[in-house]
């Protein structure tokens, strides 16, 4: 068996990752399925983690037969969420990883969620001046469960994604980790601890 290649970056995912956002977005989420007549239960909210609502809308559209604009009810779905923004918390496992690290080695974000929103969690946080990029949904063109963000994350702070650790919180995003090479965290684990 090989030894580990060596740590030289970190990437962090930040919904359900780094900030307890989850259950914001899963209320914001109600609002737009009551709307738009959507079938959308919790626990299916939760296992497309890290998926962009805009896709996550389209899929529903074409699943359920309804007609609407993805995109104009992604929008309405991120103004449910933004009045929340002031509710977000930090996930204190993974941010105390990121505070240890910052400033020794570089460190990326890799969302599913817009620049926009994902940059005003990390400012709300405190916390955006750790990393040395923020790669979101709109950067790149495969989503989560494809390895393409975690890959442009490793390439914006200018580490081979094998020499990555990646740290999420849902299994589609955990596939995405492994395939772009990283050494995989489910934070899951950390947070039951």
């Amino acid at each position: 068996m090989n030894p580990p290649a060596p740590l030289r970056g970190l990437i962090f995912d930040c919904d359900g990752t780094l900030a307890d956002t989850m259950p914001l977005h899963w209320g914001a989420w109600q609002v737009i399925a009551a709307k738009y007549r959507l079938h959308f239960p919790e626990d299916r909210f939760y296992s497309l983690g890290g998926v962009p609502t805009r896709d996550i809308l389209k899929m529903l559209a074409r699943e359920q037969g309804v007609a609407f604009d993805p995109l104009q009810a992604a929008h309405e779905k991120e103004a449910a969420y933004l009045p929340l923004m002031s509710q977000v918390e930090p996930i204190h496992a993974v941010v105390e990883i990121a505070r240890a690290h910052h400033g020794k080695i570089p460190m990326a974000v890799a969302s599913g969620g817009t620049q926009p929103v994902i940059l005003q969690v990390l400012e709300h946080l405190k916390i955006r001046h750790w990393f040395d990029a923020v790669v979101t949904s709109e950067m790149v063109e495969h989503q989560k469960p494809a390895p393409d963000i975690f890959v442009e994350a490793a390439r914006r702070i200018g580490v081979d994604p094998k020499h990555c650790r990646g740290y999420e919180d849902t299994d589609l995003g955990m596939i995405a980790l492994r395939a772009a090479g990283m050494e995989a965290v489910d934070v899951r684990e950390l947070r039951r601890k």
